[in-house]
C-alpha cells in the first residue's frame, strides 16, 4: 500500500506542477472607481464617479466617509480609506516616463555635442602639431641667422672690397706719375 500511496502522491505533485506551469500571469488593475454620493452612507443617491488619479479637495470627514469636491466643483461623499496624499503610481509613472523621454533627448543632444567637440579637438590637435612643427622650423632658421649664417655674405663683401682696394693700389703704383706734394683744388 505504501508504494501505491507514493505513486499517487507523485502523480498528484506532477499534476500540480503542470497546472502551475500552465497558469497565466496577470496583474490587478490600478483602476479604481468610487461612487460620489449626496451623503455619508450607501443609502444616499450616487451623483458621480471618482476615478483613480482624480485630484480632489477634502472638505470634511465623518463616520468613515469623506466629503470631497472635484475639480469640476461637484461636492459629494466617498468612503474613507481610498484617498492618499500623493498621486497614484500610474500618474507618477507617466510623469517619470515624460521626464525620462526629456532626459533622453537632452542626453542625445549632449552626446552629439560631445562628438562634435571630440572632432573639433582632434582637428585642433592636428593643427597644433602642424603649428608646433612650423614654429620649431622657424626658430631654427632664426637661430641660424642670428648665429652667423650670413658670414658667407660678409666674407664675399669683404673680399670684393679688398680686391677693389688692391686693384686701385696696383693701378696707382703702375701709372708712373709722381706724387705731387701740393694739394690741387
Amino acid at each position: 500500500m505504501s508504494v501505491f500511496v507514493r505513486a499517487a502522491f507523485a502523480a498528484l505533485v506532477a499534476c500540480f506542477i503542470c497546472l502551475a506551469a500552465a497558469a497565466e500571469t496577470a496583474w490587478v488593475k490600478d483602476d479604481l472607481r468610487l461612487n460620489l454620493r449626496t451623503g455619508a452612507g450607501t443609502e444616499f443617491r450616487i451623483i458621480g464617479v471618482m476615478k483613480s488619479g482624480d485630484h480632489i479637495d477634502v472638505l470634511a470627514r465623518q463616520g468613515g466617509w469623506t466629503q470631497v469636491r472635484s475639480r469640476e466643483g461637484v461636492e459629494g461623499w466617498i468612503p474613507e480609506g481610498y484617498l492618499q496624499a500623493e498621486a497614484t503610481a500610474g500618474l507618477r509613472l507617466a510623469s517619470r516616463e515624460g521626464e525620462v523621454a526629456e532626459l533622453q533627448e537632452k542626453f542625445s543632444a549632449l552626446d552629439e555635442e560631445a562628438q562634435k567637440l571630440r572632432d573639433a579637438n582632434t582637428t585642433l590637435r592636428v593643427r597644433d602639431v602642424e603649428q608646433t612643427a612650423q614654429v620649431d622650423r622657424l626658430s631654427r632658421e632664426n637661430m641660424a641667422y642670428r648665429a652667423g649664417a650670413r658670414w658667407p655674405d660678409w666674407i664675399t663683401g669683404a673680399g670684393i672690397l679688398s680686391s677693389g682696394m688692391l686693384i686701385g693700389w696696383l693701378l696707382k703704383t703702375s701709372s708712373g706719375r709722381r706724387r705731387s706734394p701740393r694739394v690741387r683744388l
